[in-house]
């Protein structure tokens, strides 16, 4: 089968070419850098390198994406995050482009990455099916931006009825692999990774819950539902949901009970004053995604994730803690001394303009 991959460079991207890669499958891969022809990256027989948030793009989408039995849309962006206008470009315009390029290219089957982040706020602590309203979280920009996404897909489906439009909907995606891509998101440029040692304390209200799971076993959901050719919405993540203690345990600190809206206003004024890049949005959202109703997945394409949610946390953390990196821009070590020079170079990563 031959399959196209937007953001075939990152996390999830990484995991679905190992799990398709030993399938035999041909892949071509989109990404706007190139990573090194190592594994898993030399399992793509094509790379095209496009810029997502330019219109310049969709003639080669269209050119890279006939032929194809299938695309798998990943890419999107987490930085920087003070340029709100960018990462729309990039996540909204570019699924927009995405679809435009499938519709002309006839494309039979899609595959979006959406995600918990698409869904309204939870009522209670029950688990929530794939019905549950995605109007998102509306202070979060990347939830809005996830809720815009899908609204586009809608209206792909409705224009094109018969192509296959799979939606995945996973809660946190980790992995050893990602360890310092997702560090280089959470801390500040010149706060080594020991940091993560030094915690004494986790500041943090105690009714957080967070869905967690493996990017191997999203990369498998998408796999089943590629054979199947499955259509619709499946959540995707792994038991146990995750508490403060959890969290706690596996970072080594003392959990300290502080109330959510005194932490969103310690994270609004770091933020703003560009102390730290993660905006208040993302509070909101951890606070306010539902537990995943993961039934769905497993009755339709007979997956189960193979590594519980604690596991993945571990995994991720000490990937974290040992700057855990992959070939590729995305996924690139990170150090202080490396932070520091683009910081010196490019200005901060919450707002430093993209080549």
């Amino acid at each position: 089968m031959r399959i196209v991959i937007t953001g075939a460079s990152g996390n999830v991207g990484s995991a679905l070419l190992r799990r398709l890669g030993r399938d035999g499958h041909e892949l071509v891969g989109v990404a706007r850098r190139p990573p090194a022809s190592e594994p898993p990256f030399d399992a793509v027989s094509r790379w095209s390198f496009l810029d997502l948030t330019r219109d310049e793009s969709v003639p080669r989408l269209v050119e890279t994406f006939r032929g194809a039995e299938a695309v798998v849309h990943l890419a999107w962006g987490f930085q920087p995050t003070h340029d709100q206008r960018y990462l729309h470009e990039l996540g909204v315009g570019g699924t927009r482009r995405v679809l435009e390029a499938a519709a002309a290219a006839g494309v039979p089957h899609l595959e979006h990455m959406s995600s918990i982040g698409a869904y309204s706020r939870r009522t209670d602590d029950r688990p929530v099916d794939e019905s549950w309203p995605t109007q998102g979280i509306a202070s979060s920009p990347y939830s809005r931006h996830k809720v815009a996404a899908e609204r586009l897909v809608d209206g792909f489906e409705r224009e094109h009825p018969d192509t296959v439009v799979t939606r995945m909907r996973p809660g946190i995606i980790g992995q050893r692999d990602a360890g310092s891509s997702l560090l280089r998101y959470a801390l500040p440029a010149l706060v080594p990774a020991r940091a993560l040692d030094w915690l004494p304390v986790l500041p943090l209200d105690k009714r957080l819950s967070l869905p967690m799971v493996h990017a191997d076993d999203v990369a498998d959901a998408f796999a089943r539902a590629l054979e199947a050719r499955a259509a619709g919405a499946f959540n995707l993540a792994a038991p146990p949901a995750l508490t403060v203690d959890d969290l706690a345990t596996v970072l080594g600190a003392r959990h300290v009970d502080v109330p959510a809206p005194v932490l969103r206003a310690l994270m609004s004024a770091s933020w703003h004053l560009r102390l730290q890049q993660l905006d208040p949005g993302w509070l909101d959202m951890a606070y306010s995604v539902p537990v995943l109703d993961v039934g769905r997945a497993g009755r339709e394409l007979g997956w189960s994730p193979r590594v519980d949610a604690l596991s993945v946390l571990a995994e991720t953390v000490a990937g974290m803690r040992d700057r855990a990196t992959r070939p590729s821009p995305v996924l690139r070590g990170r150090s202080v001394a490396g932070e520091l020079t683009r910081l010196v170079r490019r200005g901060p990563v919450s707002s430093r303009p993209k080549p």
